[in-house]
């Protein structure tokens, strides 16, 4: 029974230390009841139930701090200037594509991947190392 006890105390000063933190770092734009002050003397003097009124009725919601009207989407200038900018986007990727199309189609005789675009093509003058060049004649 002492070991529930511990584990039991151990878990309320956790939680007593985590709404003491809570409500210190909380937005206070969103605090419900009375001020920042007065929640953390709460929860400092009545530490589990403190803290239980302090997630229940002085945490304030999320929702609750918005302007309480929803927008439809095509309204929204924000999702407006959202969509512009994809539109931008894949629109310069497109041209991007196409000119890397181009540089691929332009550099076709000479892919670099392939190892036959980069032996050297035979031709009639003079070879550096001395031998006989295309023409059968030697060089020299």
């Amino acid at each position: 029974m002492v070991r529930v006890w511990f584990v039991g105390g151990i878990v309320a000063v956790i939680f007593w230390v985590y709404a003491i933190a809570d409500c210190a770092f909380f937005d206070r734009s969103r605090i419900r009841g009375v001020s920042r002050g007065w929640w953390l003397a709460i929860i400092v003097l009545l530490p589990v139930i403190g803290g239980i009124l302090w997630f229940l009725i002085g945490r304030g919601r999320a929702w609750r701090g918005r302007s309480g009207k929803t927008v439809a989407p095509d309204d929204d200038p924000e999702f407006l200037r959202g969509l512009k900018a994809d539109a931008d986007q894949d629109e310069r990727i497109r041209r991007l594509e196409q000119e890397l199309a181009d540089l691929d189609g332009a550099d076709s005789e000479q892919d670099p991947r392939d190892p036959r675009s980069h032996e050297p093509k035979p031709h009639d003058g003079p070879d550096a190392s001395g031998e006989a060049g295309a023409s059968g004649r030697p060089n020299g």
